[in-house]
């Protein structure tokens, strides 16, 4: 890795959390995409590189939010106990099943999209006529977390860019989520990483993480992670949801548009 290429990860990894943090989302999944076109990682291994984007990132909104308090409750420990099964899911999956870029971005396309434009609307209709949403139970929010940790170990992005827009939009306060989801994304991420770490010692190919470049990126999200978390009690309710909603649809329009071309 050059020193341009360590800069320029730098740079994406703090300008990407610093807008992604207030609402639970590390930003790995905007990651992605620079990752594939700029930096040129190659797929697989970009989905492990985004991983230990996570691992080093996700301590600065961490603090930020222990500090705060808002760290501790039931849904942190609901979320990760779904998702950390998941995502060693996730991980075989991506290595064995799904290793072209084509159906990585297909797949990335279907979920996002609709689900960002879900959100949005929702958000819209509410702020119009305001009324009391219905939280899932928990039995519902760890097989959701399940499910999203497989989902983030074949993307690479921890689960949280997706648990937080489908928590928020089934009535969950976006302050309530954001911590919650950005701790599961931690730590699923360490298991992840670790994983792919592992299948790389029995498995040809591009598999292990770019230690270089991952480091890098997760400096940039460190410090970004930590201004983003500090900037959420600031900014009303109804705009961080039409946030998560505007990121969930602009990364899957962003992989529409790759596909096509």
């Amino acid at each position: 890795m050059t020193w341009s290429t360590g800069l320029l990860g730098f740079a994406a990894g703090l300008l990407i959390s610093v807008a992604t943090a207030p609402v639970g989302v590390s930003g790995a999944v905007f990651l992605l995409p620079v990752q594939i076109s700029v930096l040129g990682v190659p797929s697989p291994a970009v989905t492990p590189t985004n991983l230990l984007y996570n691992v080093v990132a996700g301590p600065g909104a961490l603090l930020r939010h222990h500090r705060a308090g808002t760290l501790r409750g039931p849904l942190t420990r609901l979320l990760v106990l779904g998702t950390v099964p998941g995502v060693v899911v996730g991980a075989v999956i991506r290595v064995f099943a799904v290793p072209g870029p084509s159906v990585f971005r297909l797949l990335i396309a279907v979920l996002l999209l609709p689900l960002g434009g879900w959100l949005c609307l929702r958000t819209l209709r509410r702020a119009a006529r305001p009324s009391p949403g219905r939280e899932p139970s928990d039995r519902a929010v760890t097989r959701l977390a399940m499910a999203v940790g497989v989902a983030g170990g074949i993307y690479g992005i921890g689960g949280g860019s997706l648990l937080g827009p489908i928590l928020v939009g089934r009535g969950m306060p976006v302050a309530k989520v954001a911590p919650a989801a950005l701790a599961a994304t931690f730590v699923t991420s360490v298991v992840g990483a670790g994983t792919y770490a592992l299948l790389s010692l029995t498995t040809t190919g591009d598999i292990a993480p770019y230690w270089s470049l991952g480091l890098a990126c997760g400096l940039g999200g460190l410090c970004g992670g930590y201004l983003g978390a500090r900037l959420q009690p600031r900014l009303p309710e109804t705009a961080l949801r039409l946030l998560l909603g505007v990121l969930a649809l602009g990364v899957g329009g962003l992989y529409a548009v790759q596909l096509l071309r």
